[in-house]
């Protein structure tokens, strides 16, 4: 996490951005709000100032900072930037038009790795306005790129042919206001197309990966809440202090096209989607993730496959909701996957139903699952971690789960449920050391046997694991009022009694 947190930061050095304000701004006081900004993050900022009329020129500037959990460094450098004083009363800033960024870490094996990253720009026009409380930035550029020029892993240090991302027509907002302690901000860019390129071999097995991609356009948006004098690096230390941030990226059109070759033998592939999200936020209540992709589809071919793979998804999506912090209060998390509207080429079916027995309908997968529960430690706390690992205490407990959907419909049956369930913390013994469990869950199936039946017809299922399947069936389902429907509904009760439609099973 702090691989990614620091490369971000480091990267929205050239995206500094917002809204019009309408104060004068000196030069100096936008220099002290860029120390400001990056030493909120953790970086230790230097560089030899000196003011020439409406000029202030920045010499020399280093940001540097210690990354405890990979046990190194990441520093940026800039020979000179320049902030100058406008009639208007904003300052525009002046960046070179490359940046070096050095990061020397550790793998976990606990080997140095150094790598340099080059960030560029082209046409980059940037301006600042509001007052030193509430500056705002504003932004655009023709063009952004990160390259990794230099890698050293020791032995394992791949080949590298390419690894570099471009964006083109870059436009972007960024606005901050302090308030005591803590500055508040709001940044949004937009970019495109967006392009990737990598291309490595691994050093000890040979096999060599090359990755080509663009996005036809990107949005990204966030805000959050930076508390000044806390350590950036101690991530749990700094969302006990009130760190928040939020952020969303959208997309269009986005293509990846890749080749793997190892031992002589080719995989090669694309895949594309029109659109999706990613959504990403943590704060003292917690962590959310969770993004989707829309028009998802994709291609395969290989030495080993008798045939090229094609399959497409209407829409494929996940959320996580968690707690990251110690707490004495229950706090929310969630889990859902969805893979809706799923198809694939008919000579993938023959491989298995050359007779076309089953119904070759959009197949659907979904699982939402919600509830409270609480951690007796720090997750992002590195020193908590490790006593957690040597200890056989338990991480936390869980006192509800809520199912939300399920869904499962392909090949021309469909099976649906929901329901919830508490637990009681001071029941071990009921369940075999669970905590005990309370509630109930309704599930429903439509056209079961005759999606057993068809494979029944087509060998995969014996007439005697039928038989076992049917009884089963009869034991825990009852026949529903539609054709071919089962219903179900399995239930634990306060004492402890475990009953599927009313009959006791336990």
């Amino acid at each position: 996490m702090s691989f990614i947190r620091t490369l971000t930061t480091s990267t929205s050095v050239l995206c500094l951005s917002a809204s019009a304000g309408f104060a004068d701004l000196t030069a100096v006081q936008v220099w002290e709000d860029w120390q400001s900004y990056l030493e909120s993050y953790g970086y230790d900022v230097q560089g030899d100032t000196a003011q020439s009329g409406d000029t202030l020129t920045i010499r020399d500037m280093a940001m540097r900072m210690q990354v405890p959990e990979e046990g190194g460094m990441v520093e940026l450098r800039m020979d000179q930037m320049q902030l100058v004083e406008q009639s208007d009363g904003s300052v525009v800033v002046i960046l070179p038009e490359t940046i070096p960024m050095a990061m020397d870490l550790k793998d976990e094996a606990g080997e140095q790795v150094a790598l340099t990253i080059e960030i560029a720009q082209r046409g980059m026009d940037m301006r600042v306005t509001g007052d030193p409380a509430a500056m705002s930035y504003d932004y655009t550029a023709q063009e952004m790129t990160m390259t990794l020029t230099d890698l050293v892993a020791g032995e394992q240090t791949p080949e590298i042919g390419a690894a570099q991302i471009r964006m083109a027509d870059l436009a972007g907002q960024y606005q901050s206001k302090e308030t005591g302690d803590t500055r508040g901000f709001t940044q949004e860019l937009t970019a495109g197309p967006v392009g990737y390129d990598i291309d490595f071999t691994d050093p000890e097995a040979g096999g060599r990966a090359e990755i080509k991609g663009t996005l036809a356009r990107i949005s990204m948006t966030g805000d959050g809440d930076l508390v000044d004098g806390i350590d950036a690096s101690d991530m749990a230390a700094a969302l006990r202090e009130g760190l928040r941030v939020n952020s969303l990226v959208e997309y269009e059109g986005g293509t990846t096209a890749y080749k793997f070759t190892n031992e002589g033998k080719v995989v090669e592939g694309t895949q594309s989607s029109d659109s999706g999200t990613l959504r990403a936020a943590i704060s003292p209540e917690g962590l959310r993730y969770g993004g989707d992709g829309r028009g998802v589809s994709l291609t395969m071919t290989g030495d080993d496959l008798p045939f090229p793979v094609t399959a497409e998804m209407e829409r494929a999506g996940f959320n996580l909701v968690m707690p990251v912090g110690k707490s004495d209060e229950m706090q929310d998390y969630a889990l859902a996957l969805n893979f809706g509207g799923f198809t694939m080429s008919d000579m993938i079916w023959a491989m298995f139903d050359p007779g076309e027995q089953l119904p070759r309908d959009p197949a659907t997968i979904s699982v939402d699952l919600s509830g409270k529960g609480r951690l007796f430690f720090d997750l992002l706390d590195p020193e908590q971690m490790t006593k957690l690992e040597e200890s056989e205490a338990a991480p936390g407990e869980v006192e509800s789960l809520v199912l939300n959907d399920l869904t499962v419909d392909l090949a021309g049956a469909k099976l649906t449920g929901a329901g919830a369930f508490t637990f009681d913390q001071t029941d071990l013994t009921s369940f075999d050391g669970v905590p005990a469990p309370e509630g109930a869950i309704d599930l429903r199936l439509v056209g079961g046997n005759g999606l057993l039946d068809k494979l029944i017809g087509m060998g995969f299922v014996a007439e005697d694991q039928a038989v076992m399947v049917r009884m089963m069936a009869g034991m825990f389902a009852r026949t529903g009022s539609g054709e071919d429907e089962l219903t179900s509904r399995i239930e634990v009760t306060e004492e402890g009694q475990v009953l599927a439609n009313g009959q006791r099973l336990k």
